[in-house]
């Protein structure tokens, strides 16, 4: 491979603070596109259709862009009613782009919270600008080491030589570093572990096929892209010693909501006694869902799945279409969810609040 993905930042802020950078993930693996975004609309989209995706790498674009956007509030509002009420606004725009993934709605209120505190210890709006600007960037240094303490539990799970596999993507492309699910992969590369890999394509958005596999193998990782429904016979043939994936909402019973599909491999993982692990930074836990019942699950356009990855549409005209972005796996499903925090095991009612 002539270009090594992990070499680029996957969100960054631009020159002087102006705009947020980001990999354009919609045109990968094909070319590796950095693109600028610097109004509501551009930051708004760019969630939205999964220019930048994977729960943390959203909530880290979010801290960027409502930062962003402050600067240019600051602009025209120089005292701190008519600033706030307009930075809530646009907070509360980006916060409508995505309902499923916890991180977009958390990083945009700590924001919104470091602002009130500003405000109420005495500093003035160029002040608040300095503090949002540098709980960005703290935001974005705490998803790296968040993610290098999934990997450290995760590897302590697996054993050299094991055989893993990962559904979607929730590698670095969908973090800052080392991403969650396969953080455990990427330290072992490191320590010489020699991990065999398999990635499922994952539908609708084959982000496992143009991300996951794209990642690993760039990085010089032992990946064998399989589709989805192959999952079975992998295990079967015994090449796979666990599971393990990233999500986007954990709920206060352990429930996981993560792409579609997740719950299949899960239930297969269970059939053929593999271990089957979340990798989950506390800041996907939401304490205040109690189940997986209650989480807001995505519905996508049907283009994505009749015509978006080919030259001519490949399904009938007409024909109904679901396509949700996500499901949700029981927690009965659950070996262990791994956070930064240690590894959380039933009944995670008990060692999730633990976590927190």
């Amino acid at each position: 491979m002539n270009e090594n993905i992990m070499t680029y930042e996957t969100v960054d802020l631009g020159d002087n603070d102006e705009n947020v950078i980001i990999i354009d993930q919609t045109r990968l693996p094909g070319k590796v596109e950095m693109i600028h975004l610097r109004t509501a609309q551009e930051i708004w989209d760019a969630i939205y259709l999964l220019k930048v995706r994977g729960a943390p790498a959203i909530g880290v674009a979010a801290a960027f862009g409502i930062y962003v956007l402050a600067r240019q509030i600051a602009e025209e509002e120089t005292e701190f009613d008519g600033f706030y009420k307009k930075f809530k606004e646009q907070k509360d725009y980006l916060d409508s782009a995505r309902p499923t993934a916890v991180n977009l709605a958390w990083a945009l209120n700590r924001m919104d919270r470091v602002c009130r505190q500003a405000y109420e210890d005495g500093n003035d709006v160029q002040k608040i600008l300095e503090i949002l600007g540098k709980e960005a960037r703290e935001i974005k240094q705490e998803d790296i080491r968040v993610c290098k303490a999934i990997g450290e539990y995760g590897l302590s799970l697996v054993k050299p030589g094991d055989g893993i596999l990962t559904h979607c993507n929730a590698g670095q492309l969908a973090t800052c570093k080392y991403g969650t699910a396969t953080a455990p992969i990427y330290l072992g590369q490191e320590r010489g572990y020699q991990f065999r890999v398999f990635a499922d394509e994952t539908r609708p958005l084959l982000q496992g096929a143009r991300l996951t596999a794209y990642e690993l193998h760039s990085a010089g990782v032992d990946v064998t892209l399989i589709c989805d429904n192959m999952s079975g016979m992998v295990m079967k043939n015994g090449w796979v010693n666990a599971v393990f994936v990233g999500c986007d909402r954990v709920a206060a019973n352990g429930d996981v909501a993560n792409k579609i599909g997740t719950s299949v491999v899960a239930a297969v993982a269970k059939q053929y006694g593999i271990p089957f692990y979340v990798c989950a930074p506390t800041s996907t836990i939401d304490l205040d869902t109690p189940t997986g019942a209650e989480i807001t699950i995505e519905q996508r356009r049907e283009e994505e799945v009749t015509q978006m990855w080919y030259k001519e549409r490949m399904a009938p005209e007409g024909v109904k279409v679901f396509n949700p972005a996500f499901d949700v796996t029981d927690h009965e499903l659950i070996t262990a969810i791994v956070t930064e925090h240690g590894i959380a095991r039933a009944p995670f009612t008990e060692t999730l609040s633990k976590c927190k």
